[in-house]
């Protein structure tokens, strides 16, 4: 039991001794230029690709076991590589630039399970001609002066290339080299050619592509055979170089000296020669290496575009406006041609300035083809708008460094075609001339304006339409004018509309609308009905006159009315507006009225004026005779009563004696229609019942009429009515006249027996005027009956017998 003990304390113990001896591993340091390793010293060109097994880390364990691999990096730098722990492959992962980031620290580790190795490492980057030069302020504008001498310096350019040795340096080139300036490779400087000449009035400008690029092609490198200190090496070429070439007599570095279009050879066998030279200074041993270069498609032909007779950068055309939508423009032959090979020949072609106008096929282009331009916006091709086309044809490479590109410029003369229609400046022409405008007068001139140039905007002028007929226009001037035979009357046609045209040679026309208002002349005098008026006047009732104004606009047809004559003159007052004449307040009865005339006459002769308020003015006048009665004897028969009102318009008696009647008749109806629909319901037929019912006799009217006719007759026999003949002459603004002479007073009315039953009946006065006729004994007022009663007896039964047989039973 105490052995076994014993045993395993032993052995734990050997345990823990074989623990403390375990040892670090540890990576290999392999030197400089090597792969495999600590990393130690390790460089990497900037051109790497992203992906490349770039190194292998390598290491190991004192006591053989398993290790792995890893790689980390400070949190604010980029985690460039991966590793693979196992086999310690470190891959690239990220793209390199030494421009901006020329060494990567990173830390690597190697452990075996138990133990952990770590080591700082930096990896240097190195330089690859990845970088392109780039001018420094491009583009460069020089101003020339025409006479500068040939050989002159114009301007330097200058380029900058990041990178570094012989991958920074810049040669100078220009892309064409049929242009009358040149450049020196290393400068940059730009010249005027020797014998070139500027001409401003030919070329106001030129445009010149320098070409700047790194130009080392190859570098060559000798070493002496002596250890220690080796004599200094110069390197030269012998021959095969045909001034293309040069090679640096320390460096070894050798540069081309041409432009690449220059380089007329596919292939140059150089042949370099390397000299030692001794401390004396004198050539030692020399060797010669051939050197091989291979001129590979260089892109050294930038496009060109080409007409009939050869390379061409200006190519011209006439055409319509407004070709059809995607027609070709035939007229130009424009060929485009890269002379390199593959990618380099590779170009597109554009338009620039077109706006939309054109497009170009092909758009892309593979060494060479046929140039087409197709119209795209047949509208934007308009004369009126531009009567020249100018725009830019490019070609520019796609796939090359240098992006070579070429232009040429297209320009189209445009033609005219008819494609406008005359516009007239309104759409509609407002004219207003005198009715009493002469034939030939002139109205209003029209304008339409036809953009189209030459004949085809020549426009010609008609008129048509209703109202058309007394109006000219001009065909040319577009002036409208009235017919010389036209009579102008703005009482009969106030307003004339039709249509104007304007009208190209090939019949396309616009169309506008006039409108011409006759101004109103006073042409006109105010019209009575009639020259001699009648009227009845109730006392506190005024009479109106009233006179029409032909003429057609204000204030030629407003009428203004006063009364001329009267005697005596302060019995009546007028208005001058509305034509009513009422007694002055004044006079309130029939007695006062009989006061102011000696004959106590109720009947009266005014001579009254319409004028109207044009200028000149013109008036007429006419005879009113007014028959004055008083409310009261109105008063006494409703029915003469309305005999007076209706007097004057007899039809207006008709009229409401009709409407009484038809009011009779609707209701006799309704109560018929009534009884025989209820006698019907109730399916008894009822006798038919006449009522007769004795009528009183009437009032011996027969004998009173008869005895008024005889009196009236008596009466009138004296009296004559005198009518003053009408005015002639409607400017006559103050007729003579004479006012008929005081009729004698009026006797009383006979007696009348009264009889039993018999209505009273009363007659109304009625308007007239008399004159007493000459006679050698005197009246005798006993004898004589009343005019006035008489008058209206006649009148009203003359009126009534031709208007309505229903109104005998009044009279």
């Amino acid at each position: 039991m105490r052995r076994g003990w014993w045993a395993a304390l032993a052995l734990g113990l050997l345990r823990l001794c074989l623990v403390q001896a375990n040892f670090a591993p540890h990576f290999f340091d392999n030197g400089v230029g090597s792969t495999n390793g600590n990393m130690a010293l390790f460089s990497l060109p900037e051109d790497t690709p992203v992906g490349s097994h770039v190194y292998t880390l390598n290491g190991t364990d004192p006591e053989g076991d398993p290790i792995s691999y890893h790689i980390s990096f400070d949190p604010s730098a980029r985690s460039v590589f991966s590793v693979d722990p196992t086999f310690g492959n470190i891959t690239l992962v990220e793209e390199l630039d030494r421009e901006r980031e020329d060494e990567i620290e990173a830390i690597i580790s190697i452990s075996d399970g138990l133990n952990l190795v770590t080591e700082k490492v930096v990896i240097l980057v190195t330089d690859a001609n990845d970088e392109a030069p780039r001018f420094i302020q491009e583009p460069y504008i020089v101003l020339v002066p025409e006479d500068i001498p040939a050989g002159s310096s114009i301007f330097k350019v200058h380029a900058v290339d990041r990178d570094t040795g012989s991958g920074g340096s810049v040669t100078y080139f220009l892309q064409n080299l049929h242009s009358p300036f040149a450049v020196d490779r290393h400068s940059g400087v730009l010249r005027l050619q020797s014998g070139a000449t500027l001409d401003y009035e030919r070329s106001r400008t030129h445009y010149v592509t320098v070409v700047a690029k790194g130009s080392e092609v190859l570098k060559v490198v000798a070493m002496d055979g002596d250890r220690g200190k080796p004599n200094p090496i110069l390197y030269s070429l012998v021959n095969g170089s045909d001034g293309a070439f040069e090679i640096n007599e320390t460096s070894g570095d050798i540069s081309v000296m041409q432009s690449p279009a220059q380089l007329q050879r596919e292939v140059y066998e150089l042949h370099v020669q390397v000299t030692e030279i001794s401390p004396v200074g004198s050539p030692a041993a020399q060797a010669i290496v051939p050197v091989t270069i291979r001129i590979v498609d260089l892109n050294n032909h930038p496009p060109t575009f080409y007409g009939e007779s050869g390379p061409q950068n200006r190519f011209e055309l006439s055409m319509n406006e407004h070709p059809p939508q995607g027609e070709i423009l035939r007229g130009l032959k424009i060929t485009v041609n890269d002379s390199d090979q593959g990618a380099n020949a590779k170009f597109n072609l554009q338009l620039v300035g077109a706006r939309g106008i054109f497009r170009v096929v092909p758009q892309t282009v593979l060494n060479e083809a046929q140039v087409t331009i197709i119209v795209e916006n047949s509208a934007a091709i308009d004369f009126e708008k531009s009567k020249v086309l100018t725009f830019k044809l490019l070609a520019l490479e796609v796939n090359t460094l240098e992006k070579f590109s070429s232009t040429a410029d297209v320009v189209i003369q445009l033609l005219d075609t008819n494609d406008n229609i005359p516009k007239f400046n309104s759409h509609y022409y407002v004219a207003r001339i005198p009715e009493n405008a002469p034939g030939g007068s002139s109205v209003v001139a029209v304008t339409a304006v036809d953009p189209d140039t030459g004949q085809w905007g020549e426009v010609k002028y008609s008129i048509y339409g209703t109202g058309a007929d007394l109006f000219l226009i001009h065909p040319s001037t577009g002036l409208i004018y009235t017919q010389p035979w036209a009579s102008l009357d703005a009482e009969a046609t106030a307003r004339y509309n039709f249509f104007v045209k304007a009208e190209d040679m090939e019949g396309k026309y616009s169309i506008a609308e006039v409108y011409i208002t006759l101004s109103d002349v006073n042409d006109h005098c105010p019209q009575f009905g009639n020259s001699i008026q009648k009227k009845t006047m109730v006392l506190g009732t005024p009479v109106k006159i009233e006179a029409i104004d032909e003429d057609a606009e204000e204030p030629n047809n407003l009428v203004d009315y006063s009364i001329t004559h009267a005697e005596p003159a302060n019995v009546f007052d007028i208005d001058a507006h509305t034509g009513e004449i009422w007694l002055k307040n004044s006079i309130r009865s029939l007695d006062a009225l009989h006061n102011i005339t000696p004959g106590r006459d109720c009947i009266w002769s005014l001579e009254v004026q319409a004028k109207d308020r044009g200028s000149p003015s013109f008036s007429t006048t006419a005879l009113l005779k007014i028959d004055i009665t008083d409310a009261e004897t109105l008063s006494r028969s409703p029915m003469a009563a309305f005999l007076i009102q209706t007097k004057d318009n007899p039809m207006k008696a008709v009229g409401l004696l009709a409407g009484t009647m038809a009011t009779v008749v609707a209701i006799t109806v309704l109560i018929s229609t009534a009884t025989f629909w209820r006698n019907k319901k109730s399916n008894k037929v009822l006798p038919v019942r006449r009522v007769v019912r004795k009528r009183s006799a009437p009032a011996p009217r027969t004998i009173r009429i008869e005895w008024l006719k005889s009196k009236s007759a008596k009466a009138a026999t004296k009296f004559v009515l005198k009518e003053k003949p009408p005015n002639e002459n409607c400017n006559n603004n103050s007729p003579e006249s004479s006012l008929p002479p005081r009729a004698p007073a009026l006797p009383p009315p006979p007696s009348m027996a009264p009889s039993t039953g018999a209505a009273h009946w009363t007659v109304p006065t009625v308007s007239g005027s008399l004159t007493p006729q000459q006679s050698q004994l005197p009246p005798n007022p006993k004898t004589m009956g009343s005019p006035v009663q008489s008058t209206l007896i006649s009148e009203l039964k003359q009126k009534f017998e031709k208007k309505s047989m229903h109104s005998k039973a009044y009279f």
